[in-house]
């Protein structure tokens, strides 16, 4: 976990890589705790017979992994305003999750920063968004 300010940060810095290892443990919990019994997060065979091969991880999971991902980075002091993504391949237990950012605008009013964030596995882009965090 870093301190990230406001006075450090440039448009066009990357924030480090994250990787996220894909397990039916971390899909069928994450599920659980954000009340998400859709059978299609915690039971193989129901996921099946709608034709998916296998569990996948929702949206409120995805979600708190990219505020993960953005906190990370900022420390404690940094405050997420805005999150806005949008899922595109699904996350199955064995792959993995590569999470990338970089920061395309900052707010010197409200000391800001928008960065574009990434989170892709092996089929292609799981996640893609922006968000607009709080800077000390």
């Amino acid at each position: 976990m870093s301190n990230v300010d406001f006075s450090s940060i440039r448009m066009g810095d990357r924030l480090p890589e994250l990787n996220i290892d894909i397990t039916a443990k971390l899909i069928t919990g994450a599920a659980i705790a954000s009340r998400d019994y859709q059978n299609v997060h915690h039971d193989q065979d129901a996921a099946r017979e709608l034709g998916s091969p296998n569990i996948f991880m929702n949206i409120l999971t995805t979600n708190g992994l990219v505020g993960r991902y953005v906190t990370d980075w900022t420390g404690p002091s940094g405050v997420l305003k805005k999150v806005s993504i949008r899922l595109g391949a699904p996350n199955y237990p064995g792959d993995s999750m590569t999470m990338n950012g970089e920061i395309i605008r900052k707010d010197d009013i409200e000391r800001s920063a928008t960065l574009n964030i990434t989170g892709k596995n092996t089929i292609g882009d799981h996640v893609i968004g922006e968000v607009v965090v709080l800077l000390p």
